[in-house]
């Protein structure tokens, strides 16, 4: 029977930008809601921040992570074609360089050559990538997919704020918009640190710290702006 492994890292893609999207657009949308509110304004003044912040914020995202990521795709890019040219030029050098670093991982040193040579003949660009550079499927860079998530998610986790501007009364939104947030972000810290395989409460309790300062922040900005204005 053929035994099966599930390991985490192949989730490290997109969790990564998901839980930053949600979390960044969460905190900096309800942060904004709650510095208008905290201003003093009225309800179309605190939707259309609300509005605003979630298509910026998502457009934002989308291209940061677009951007981010495209590097580190072309940064993989020119090392696959380095590593293929030493190939093709000088083969012996590469062999013995993978020898040593199987040498280096413990094997002995005819194990090693021969593991190198094995390896090499069968697949010696994906040899050198996996063991020379840590280059593999899961870890591999892919700038769409990380826009794509960056940007959904962040849009999710600002609708939550803004449905909360656009239909609790005025005069609690600058309450229950925090509050229904930290909620919110406990749960996605939470959720975010099983996936990723740690203990849920240390994610939970970082992620509502970072939003509760943030919040606070805005608020505090909002009452002072507000009474200058």
């Amino acid at each position: 029977m053929r035994h099966s492994e599930r390991h985490r890292t192949t989730h490290i893609g997109w969790l990564r930008a998901a839980v930053l999207g949600a979390n960044d657009g969460l905190i900096s949308t309800a942060s904004l809601v709650v510095g208008v509110a905290a201003a003093g304004t009225d309800r179309a003044a605190i939707l259309l921040a609300g509005i605003a912040g979630l298509v910026a914020g998502a457009m934002s995202m989308a291209a940061g992570e677009y951007v981010s990521v495209s590097s580190q795709a072309d940064t993989e890019a020119a090392d696959l074609a380095r590593e293929r040219k030493e190939l093709a030029t000088d083969p012996d050098a590469e062999h013995a360089e993978l020898t040593a670093i199987y040498v280096s991982r413990g094997l002995s040193p005819a194990l090693a050559e021969q593991v190198s040579t094995e390896l090499m003949a069968k697949d010696a660009l994906g040899a050198h990538l996996r063991d020379e550079l840590g280059m593999t499927d899961a870890s591999a860079a892919r700038p769409v997919q990380a826009a794509l998530a960056s940007a959904a998610t962040f849009a999710v986790g600002a609708a939550l704020p803004v449905s909360i501007a656009a239909l609790a009364p005025v005069e609690i939104l600058r309450w229950l918009v925090p509050a229904s947030a930290l909620v919110l972000l406990a749960v996605l810290g939470a959720v975010a640190a099983m996936v990723g395989g740690a203990r849920w409460w240390p994610g939970s309790l970082r992620v509502a710290f970072w939003g509760a300062l943030a919040m606070g922040a805005s608020e505090i900005a909002g009452r002072w702006f507000g009474s200058v204005g």
